[in-house]
């Protein structure tokens, strides 16, 4: 009987060991030992993929991850934006060029003109996000949720602003379980209990449209679970609620502050709401925790985002590498909700307001 030699170049030794996926698949795929298949292993994978659309692999399996959620590829491939379709200067590039000119602390106040611009394209991009929620279900996968939003963009002449967003892959972030923020759509599939924000930005006619929601999927979810949902959504209406001309935006963060540890909870440092209008980010930036240092009194013709991320315990994240996805270092969960808001002469409009029968809380 012939014996299996092992399958990394330039070992030569007897293999008895067969990788699992291989075995799956009924693939060849021996080794020696342990040691020769983890050498090979970022290569080896790429065989599963080619011959099997449903295999998936973690691209990163030396990475210390906090928590149970994992990568989970292949990624699908870049998503098409019909030509006819006006895009910002990033789409092509991956590098937003009019973001880096305009770098500087001085907020925008908008026109007429451009505060009518706003309103659509965050009235539209409400539409979007309740078309993805509408579509959670156990079972579904963050890269179904993606076709979704890409679609129901390209249906409204818009362009999902984080598409190519220094070189983010796909057109929404989705945030499970532990991953604060900028989680990339893959091949994960949402569990029973699980919890999910789902970030949308569009961009159309100039102007980007910005707000998320955190979405109960299924109806295992324990208490706590439901409490951290519940208390971070409560933040960013509390802190709505403070918004009006003279207000510093530093104090957004002291009853966003307030409110998450007075329920046991902590409030993320790293991330933190922005201006937007033309451009995806610039001033102000509102950070979401107290005792901050940012600049900026708050003006009419003022439009930015409010989006506290609250977490079970420390406030402290970790990033994948990806270079994308945040995560906290602890495990716990996290949750998060965004509205873009204009500033009007009297408190402020939610550009973003949720729909009668928009989905969640």
């Amino acid at each position: 009987m012939q014996k299996n030699k092992c399958s990394r170049e330039g070992c030569s030794k007897d293999a008895s060991f067969q990788c699992p996926v291989c075995l799956k698949l009924k693939l060849d795929g021996y080794f020696c030992s342990q040691e020769c298949f983890k050498l090979v292993w970022p290569s080896h994978k790429l065989l599963h993929v080619s011959n099997s659309k449903d295999a998936t692999y973690d691209p990163f399996p030396s990475f210390r991850y906090t928590g149970k959620l994992r990568a989970c590829y292949p990624l699908s491939p870049k998503r098409i934006v019909p030509d006819s379709i006006p895009r910002p200067d990033y789409a092509e590039s991956g590098i937003s060029i009019s973001e880096q000119k305009a770098r500087s602390t001085r907020i925008q106040v908008l026109s007429p003109k451009e505060i009518e611009g706003m309103r659509t394209v965050c009235r539209l991009a409400r539409e979007v996000l309740d078309i993805a929620a509408r579509a959670l279900k156990v079972g579904i996968t963050t890269d179904e949720i993606d076709e979704i939003v890409h679609n129901a963009c390209i249906v409204r002449n818009s362009y999902p602003s984080p598409l190519n967003y220094y070189n983010f892959p796909k057109s929404v972030c989705t945030s499970i379980n532990e991953v604060i923020c900028h989680g990339i759509p893959d091949k994960t599939v949402l569990k029973d209990g699980d919890i999910v924000n789902i970030d949308v930005t569009l961009y159309h006619n100039g102007f980007h449209g910005d707000l998320n929601e955190t979405y109960i999927v299924g109806d295992k979810i324990d208490e706590n679970g439901k409490k951290l949902v519940k208390v971070t959504k409560e933040c960013l209406d509390l802190a709505i609620k403070m918004v009006k001309p003279g207000v510093l935006y530093r104090d957004l963060g002291s009853v966003i502050d307030k409110n998450a540890k007075k329920n046991g909870f902590s409030v993320v440092r790293t991330y933190c709401g922005h201006g937007i209008n033309s451009l995806f980010h610039c001033a102000p930036n509102v950070p979401h925790y107290a005792n901050n240092k940012t600049p900026g009194v708050i003006k009419p013709g003022h439009v930015f985002t409010i989006e506290p991320m609250i977490n079970e315990g420390s406030y402290h994240d970790t990033t994948w590498p990806d270079n994308w996805t945040a995560a906290t270092r602890d495990g716990k969960r996290s949750a998060q909700f965004e509205h873009t808001l204009l500033v009007t002469e009297n408190g402020c409009e939610v550009l973003t307001a949720r729909l009668p029968d928009s989905p969640g809380i």
